[in-house]
Order: structure tokens, then sequence, then C-alpha cells
């Protein structure tokens, strides 16, 4: 399985960091050594001291497509959730500043968690609320009517890069709030009030 990720999905969460807004989805790509177990803590790596984290609405693919188009792409996934993508942003704004890839900072062991799916037939996908709690108080208040694109545009959109296979995770970008952790703090994902996630980190 592959984690495809983007990034800048949010327009607030774009200003926050002062980047320009895409013309299209910015895609980056993590190992599947990059999932962090289950109930593991989140040990914040060595290369880093400015580790932020992300929350983001996940998508889980059910069949294998290519160049799907948005009408047919809620058929390829059954399955939302919600996770982290962990980011070494001093890292990251190195490679920025040097044109260079981002894997260092965002693909490192451990980067993404991964939280409980469900089934989307219970949610509005349209308006799907979701949140990140550290130490008991929301840091990031997310909602899907605030993305740039939406779920299906970028099924559609990785498609035509990427063959989809099952079991493969799109995440689909963080809302603004991002931030530094520390260790001992713990971080609570929850998704229209329902707990998808909760780790320590270390």
């Amino acid at each position: 399985m592959k984690i495809i990720c983007i990034g800048r999905n949010y327009a607030k969460h774009i200003d926050e960091l002062a980047n320009e807004r895409p013309d299209n989805p910015v895609v980056f790509l993590k190992p599947d050594s990059a999932i962090l177990p289950n109930k593991n803590p989140f040990f914040i790596p060595p290369f880093s001291n400015d580790v932020h984290y992300e929350v983001e609405v996940l998508i889980k693919i059910n069949r294998v497509g290519k160049h799907i188009a948005s009408r047919f792409a809620h058929k390829y996934y059954d399955e939302i959730g919600l996770g982290i993508d962990f980011t070494a942003r001093d890292v990251q704004q190195q490679c920025k500043e040097k044109g260079l890839p981002w894997e260092k900072a965002k693909a490192f062991d451990g980067s993404a968690v991964i939280g409980n799916f469900y089934n989307k037939k219970d949610f509005n996908l349209e308006n799907l609320s979701f949140q990140l709690l550290k130490n008991n108080e929301i840091v990031q208040d997310g909602n899907t009517q605030s993305m740039l694109w939406k779920i299906d545009e970028l099924i559609n959109y990785v498609s035509q890069y990427f063959t989809l296979k099952k079991g493969d995770i799109i995440f689909t970008g963080t809302p603004a709030g991002v931030g530094k952790v520390a260790e001992n703090d713990v971080l609570l994902g929850k998704i229209e009030g329902l707990k998808a996630f909760e780790i320590r980190v270390k």
C-alpha cells in the first residue's frame, strides 16, 4: 500500500504558513514505514527541533483504478478516517529554500498516524467536522466544506499520475492551526465527535 498526501488544500492553512495558493493539488508520498504502529507513542525524531502536527481526513481506497473521473470517484472508497501528518517543519523549510523534495521532513518513520476508519455512508462528506485536541484543548477545528479540492476531485487528480490500489490511503490536507509538539503532549483526534485516535508524544 502507499500513502498519498495532499498539501495546501485549506486556504487558511496556506495563509498561516505564508505559502502560495497552488493552481493544482500539491501531492507527495509517504512510504508504509511512515505509519505509526497502532497504540505506539510518537517519538520526536532527533534530527528536528520543530515537529508539527497536521490533522487530516483520510480516505481508504477499495479497488484498483487509474484515470478515475470525478463522477465515478465515490465508487473507489467506502471508508473515511482521521490521521496526523507529522512534519519536521525546520527540515521542510531547509528543503524548500534549496528547492529540494520534502521527504526527509514528511516521510520519516512514524510520521503518519492512521486512526479508526468509519463507513462513509454515516457522514455528510461535504460537511464533515473534525478536530485535533492537544492536552484537551482544541488546536485544529476543520470542516471539509473548506477544502479547495473535494475528496472526489482529489481521487480524480491523483489517479492521473498513480494507479490507486486497494488499501491505499489518501491524506486530504490539513486545516489551519498546525503547531509544534513537545514531549508528553497527548493528541486526540475526533471526527463528528467520534474518537478516531489518541497518541502520546515522547
